[in-house]
């Protein structure tokens, strides 16, 4: 199936404005709108992310996927968190203008997440909560390293989509300290799950995966909104 061209969002970064794709995918009489930024080696309609929102627009919620600057300039390692933060900035800009009257959520899987974190607590983007699909809490096999000390000043809830399996947040006692220590947040455990909560033994398409997870995320979204 040929997906359409996507649409294109502006961001402005320090050396001057770019354009990046954007899929906005509406449903009729939303009840939310669903902003989600793509993990650190992927883009914006990797599968995963298709079907988690295809799940997410069958529970009733808008979605908007966009990429960040380096993927859409073809590069493999991420730039700076400011240009990611910039590119949260727009995206959450740019949902709230196609989805009038709806609270606007903020997700990303692994690293889209993180950088949604630190938009949110910089005061860069004030969506109605965040839902984070693997947060990386650190690199794998180096919990030494957390990226958690920003998570507090973050005052929107929070839910932490977590695999049982992940590498980045064992020991998951680090991920549950660093989660109390927040304002409003949860965790949602997905039993035998990895990373990209796929479960050893049981071979699914990464959409599948992905669409699996909407009414978790959607169950959060009604909770709260």
């Amino acid at each position: 199936m040929t997906r359409p061209d996507p649409a294109r969002l502006r961001v402005e970064l320090p050396s001057g404005p770019v354009d990046v794709s954007v899929d906005h995918e509406p449903v009729e009489d939303p009840w939310a709108a669903l902003v989600i930024a793509h993990g650190a080696g992927a883009g914006f309609r990797h599968p995963f992310l298709i079907g988690l929102s295809r799940g997410m627009r069958a529970e009733g919620v808008s979605t908007v996927r966009f990429n960040f600057a380096y993927v859409e300039a073809g590069r493999r390692m991420p730039g700076p968190a400011s240009h990611a933060v910039l590119a949260w900035s727009a995206a959450m800009e740019y949902a709230q203008a196609h989805a009038p009257g709806v609270p606007v959520w903020a997700a990303g899987k692994s690293y889209g997440g993180r950088m949604a974190s630190m938009a949110a607590a910089e005061g860069a983007i004030a969506p109605r909560g965040l839902v984070y699909l693997g947060y990386p809490l650190h690199p794998p096999g180096d919990p030494t390293k957390s990226r958690a000390a920003h998570l507090p000043a973050v005052v929107m809830p929070q839910l932490f989509v977590e695999g049982t399996k992940d590498p980045f947040v064992d020991p998951h006692a680090q991920l549950e300290e660093a989660v109390a220590s927040c304002r409003d947040a949860q965790i949602a455990w997905v039993d035998g799950g990895g990373h990209s909560f796929e479960v050893k033994g049981r071979k699914r398409p990464a959409d599948e995966v992905g669409a699996a997870l909407a009414p978790l995320v959607a169950g959060f979204l009604r909770e709260r909104s």
